[in-house]
């Protein structure tokens, strides 16, 4: 390869309990690929059945990569992913295999397809310090100190988003950049991928809700109450705030405590996971680059050897050969 040809490369996004690592799993046979993880709570170790990580009978032999990369009591950052995704994605490719992104973390798959721009790393101990300071002295003097270092972000960002006002802040502390400077480099740095994103969608969302009930109940029968019960004792939740939001967890923690029925928390994680699969139907379907495949036609789920064609023919469609 070129020095500056670009790496060619595919992704398969989409809500949760789409389908996605099935159709990963079905292209990479097809095609001679190896999967690299695109989700943002599969890197941690120990966070098994809650992020529904592939097992070994549903890799089918393929190789996964980036599953199980860092510790779930520390943060992990997109910029993280991008640096190892990066040199996973080049060590794969240069032996003639075809790197497939699989998973529904839309701000990773961003990250990485931009050409890997980083915002900076996030510095708990810093971010402390100026919600200190916000609640010592007030939002407004918070956001007085960004008007001085970034006129246009703070014009944008209303003094009481603490949260925004902090992280753009830390970028021009940890890059030298402001967060508008940041935001114009993402947007006008070259990709160094040559990428076809295939995202699924369920235009009959009544389908994918069921599927996202049947998972629900098929992970709390596999033990998530149990996995759950782990971190919490393990002091992961308090030490990780990611790993704390995560979907699949915090919806148990009141039937953990006793607060509530197993039952009554089943029922309140599965209308937050669905809350979740709206939002990255949002997420995704406002992304140009994303190629999508109706996994539903006529109130019916289509047949599954019908989408991989489908994925198969978009795949393909600018291969060389």
């Amino acid at each position: 390869m070129a020095m500056n040809e670009k790496i060619r490369i595919l992704a398969v996004v989409g809500p949760t309990a789409s389908g996605k690592s099935a159709l990963a799993v079905a292209l990479a046979r097809r095609l001679g690929g190896e999967i690299v993880s695109c989700d943002s709570m599969q890197i941690y170790r120990g966070m098994d059945i809650g992020t529904a990580k592939p097992t070994k009978e549903e890799m089918e032999g393929i190789p996964h990569h980036l599953l199980d990369v860092a510790e779930c009591d520390k943060p992990f950052s997109s910029a993280d992913y991008v640096r190892l995704a990066s040199d996973c994605i080049k060590e794969i490719s240069s032996r003639g295999v075809l790197p497939i992104l699989c998973g529904g973390t839309g701000l990773y798959l961003d990250a990485l397809l931009r050409g890997g721009f980083e915002e900076g790393e996030s510095n708990p101990a810093r971010r402390q310090e100026l919600m200190e300071f916000a609640s010592l002295h007030g939002n407004r003097a918070l956001h007085d100190r960004l008007a001085e270092i970034d006129p246009e972000s703070a014009a944008s960002i209303h003094e009481n988003n603490v949260k925004r006002v902090i992280r753009a802040i830390e970028i021009y502390e940890t890059t030298g950049l402001t967060k508008t400077e940041s935001d114009l480099r993402s947007r006008t740095s070259d990709s160094p991928y040559d990428a076809t994103v295939i995202g699924l969608r369920y235009s009959d969302r009544e389908h994918l809700y069921e599927r996202i009930d049947r998972r629900v109940d098929g992970m709390l029968s596999h033990g998530l109450a149990q996995e759950a019960k782990r971190l919490l004792d393990g002091g992961v939740f308090e030490k990780n705030r990611t790993a704390a939001q995560a979907i699949g967890y915090k919806e148990l923690l009141p039937f953990l405590c006793g607060e509530e029925s197993e039952e009554a928390a089943a029922e309140r994680l599965k209308l937050a996971t669905r809350h979740y699969a709206k939002r990255q139907l949002t997420w995704f379907g406002k992304k140009e680059y994303v190629r999508w495949i109706d996994a539903t036609k006529n109130g019916q789920m289509r047949p599954f050897d019908a989408i991989l064609a489908d994925a198969l023919a978009l795949a393909t469609a600018s291969d060389p050969d």
